[in-house]
């Protein structure tokens, strides 16, 4: 490709509309707001200013982001804040021309703190209606699991979501994969699935491609969010084709944790060219340096994809969305004229 055609196809993948499927609410928490939160909420921070918590964002494995991650969590204390944590997100996505998220949520870090379940649920759904009304956005609850904890205890999270269920869109596994295959986890997402939900599971990331096995045989999940060390397993590479499994793959979340050590060794290529379904996300945004459009740019540096590879990881995205067919469909048709408008 020509650099005017690399640069042709970078600016109709910016400007495309997509969906974003992997991305935490907790980790889109940007510096300033959490200090605005901390003052109101009469929270100290272990970090003097703005400044000294931004130039604390550099991790060498998932466990060092997880301690920074749950630290600044506490902030976030009443449904105002929720809210305000969510709408900030979402003007971000609808600036990168996001027009669908699913987001997920760890209710556990905050109801391990004494905030009601309801206040967490409550106070993201208020942010949703006001980013729907204000930019046209549409987004969904994803309610996660961390694994770092026992089963039992996500049991009982489960139990107390109930009331909620019709806010939620689906159920998923997230935190340190490191000794928390997705087998501990069986009873919980049986009961998941029992309720009429999909469910997806973070592995291959930390974890080894078996976790993915592990996550499709016996959780039952419907994407898998990373997946990335998949390419260890030939077999598993070629399942994931043929069942057309979803990756919901976070590019400059995966160098910032020490995955890959630059982009260039990034396996989403491959699987992009072995046929996966792979979906490109931010993950914990305000963590690793770049929203949805910032990874997009990133991964073109690094690989220079054409314009109908750019094409097919936005479609993908929506083919992935837990939505109804008749919704997808309009997405993947205002996509299309989106390129076909870019025609000579």
């Amino acid at each position: 490709m020509t650099a005017a055609s690399t640069d042709k196809a970078l600016a109709l993948a910016l400007s495309m509309p997509k969906a974003e499927l992997h991305v935490h609410i907790e980790g889109t928490l940007e510096p300033a707001l959490a200090f605005a939160l901390a003052r109101r909420n009469g929270v100290q921070l272990p970090y003097a200013d703005e400044a000294a918590l931004a130039a604390a964002y550099d991790f060498d494995s998932l466990q060092s982001f997880l301690d920074l991650y749950y630290a600044c969590a506490d902030v976030l204390r009443t449904r105002e804040d929720f809210c305000d944590l969510m709408l900030a997100y979402l003007a971000r996505a609808a600036a990168d021309h996001i027009v669908h998220a699913e987001i997920f949520f760890d209710p556990q870090t905050h109801t391990a703190r004494g905030i009601p379940m309801g206040v967490v649920i409550h106070g993201l759904l208020d942010g949703i209606a006001r980013g729907e009304a204000a930019f046209g956005i549409s987004a969904r609850l994803i309610l996660c699991f961390l694994r770092h904890l026992p089963e039992d205890d996500c049991l009982a999270t489960l139990a107390e979501a109930e009331p909620y269920l019709a806010h939620i869109a689906g159920f998923g596994l997230d935190s340190s994969e490191q000794g928390n295959p997705p087998a501990r986890f069986q009873r919980l997402f049986e009961r998941c699935r029992a309720l009429g939900k999909p469910v997806v599971a973070h592995a291959g990331e930390e974890g080894p491609a078996a976790y993915i096995i592990e996550a499709l045989d016996l959780l039952g999940s419907r994407r898998i969010d990373h997946g990335v060390r998949a390419v260890e397993d030939a077999a598993l590479v070629a399942r994931l084709v043929r069942e057309r499994v979803p990756l919901t793959v976070c590019p400059l979340s995966n160098i910032r944790l020490c995955v890959f050590d630059q982009m260039g060794q990034h396996t989403l290529a491959g699987l992009l060219q072995a046929g996966a379904c792979v979906t490109l996300n931010s993950d914990d945004p305000a963590y690793f340096g770049g929203y949805l459009n910032d990874n997009i740019r990133a991964v073109q540096a690094a690989f220079g994809f054409d314009a109908a590879t750019w094409h097919t990881i936005a479609r993908n995205s929506f083919e992935a969305s837990f939505v109804d067919a008749a919704t997808r469909a309009a997405w993947i048709a205002r996509l299309d004229a989106h390129f076909a408008a870019a025609q000579p």
